[in-house]
């Protein structure tokens, strides 16, 4: 135990690069999910609306952008983050470092948090819509007040498996130079045999996985009115 502490406290990479590159995952992962929020939250909304069931069912609308969500769903988030190099390099200047890595980070989450809001409206009962709709709410005071409000507690919950997952995909980034966690355990801990690395950075990742599940689920819980 002595010598993992002894290790553990002299190891260079430990000491002055663990610190950076936990810094470096929270603000790729920061910065995307708020993205993923942004964006991901009203495409959800708007699958909901224009399915054929919704609040403005819309056939075409909905068969496109099902086919879209759907394929950027389906491919390998790594395959995508190489395939984004391109557009990534167009925006951010470069395919390196964390704010490279926001631009893949953000396009392989929103369709998939768009989904799960989707999924959250959906299971707001169909009697509330209708009281609104009878008492004269517009489309989009019914989505604001009645829609997102009923289901906000599975929204938050939903937000938290994806800035989880962000997290997961944050390590994979890591093996195309975003930096962060994932950079410094294959760079350092994988590619050079430093398993002391390679192992502290896992925790580390494990301890942010945890504190985001504790804290969304507390948020949700708060929220959960019924």
């Amino acid at each position: 135990m002595d010598g993992f502490w002894t290790e553990l406290t002299s190891n260079r990479v430990i000491t002055q690069m663990l610190p950076e590159a936990t810094v470096e995952t929270l603000q790729m992962v920061g910065l995307s999910a708020l993205v993923t929020l942004v964006v991901g939250l009203p495409l959800g909304l708007l699958l909901r609306s224009v399915a054929p069931d919704g609040l403005t069912p819309n056939r075409t609308v909905s068969a496109v952008l099902g086919v879209v969500v759907n394929v950027l769903r389906a491919l390998p988030f790594i395959i995508l983050a190489v395939a984004l190099i391109p557009l990534t390099r167009a925006i951010v200047g470069t395919s390196l470092g964390w704010q490279a890595a926001v631009v893949p980070l953000s396009i392989g989450t929103i369709p998939f948090f768009a989904r799960l809001v989707e999924t959250a409206v959906r299971d707001v009962a169909a009697g509330k819509v209708e009281a609104a709709r009878v008492m004269g709410s517009s489309t989009a005071k019914v989505v604001s007040q009645v829609l997102v409000r009923e289901a906000l507690p599975s929204i938050v919950s939903a937000f938290t498996v994806t800035v989880i997952s962000l997290i997961g995909f944050s390590a994979m980034v890591g093996a195309i130079g975003a930096g962060g966690l994932g950079f410094l355990a294959i760079s350092y801990g994988f590619q050079r045999f430093d398993a002391t690395v390679l192992y502290t950075s896992v925790v580390v990742i494990v301890v942010l996985v945890t504190l985001v599940q504790v804290a969304g689920d507390a948020v949700a819980r708060r929220l959960d009115h019924r």
